[in-house]
C-alpha cells in the first residue's frame, strides 16, 4: 500500500507489486548484523516483485519506501504482546 500510493503520487508507472514473506529461526551467532549473539532469533525474509516500466533509480527508490512502511517499521522494533482476558 505504501508504495502504491508513492508510485502514484510521483507518478511512477508501478503495475503491480507482489510481497512474498517467509520466516526461519537462526542461530543468532550466525548473524553478523544482530545485536544478540546467543540462542535463537526470528528472521523474516521479504521478497519483492515490482512490474511495470521503472528505471533502476525508480526500482532502487521504490525498495528503499518499501522500508519505511508502517508494517516494516513495526517488525523492526521491539516488540511487546500482552495479552488480557476479557
Amino acid at each position: 500500500m505504501t508504495l502504491r500510493m508513492y508510485a502514484e503520487r510521483k507518478k511512477i508507472n508501478l503495475v503491480s507489486v507482489e510481497v512474498k514473506l517467509s520466516h526461519v529461526r537462526i542461530h543468532a551467532k550466525d548473524c553478523a548484523d544482530c545485536e544478540t549473539k546467543q540462542g535463537l532469533l526470528d528472521e523474516i525474509r521479504t521478497e519483492i516483485h515490482l512490474a511495470g516500466d521503472l528505471d533502476e533509480t525508480q526500482r532502487k527508490r521504490l525498495m528503499e519506501i518499501a522500508t519505511r512502511c508502517p508494517v516494516h517499521r513495526t517488525l523492526s522494533s521491539e516488540i511487546k504482546i500482552r495479552t488480557t482476558e476479557v
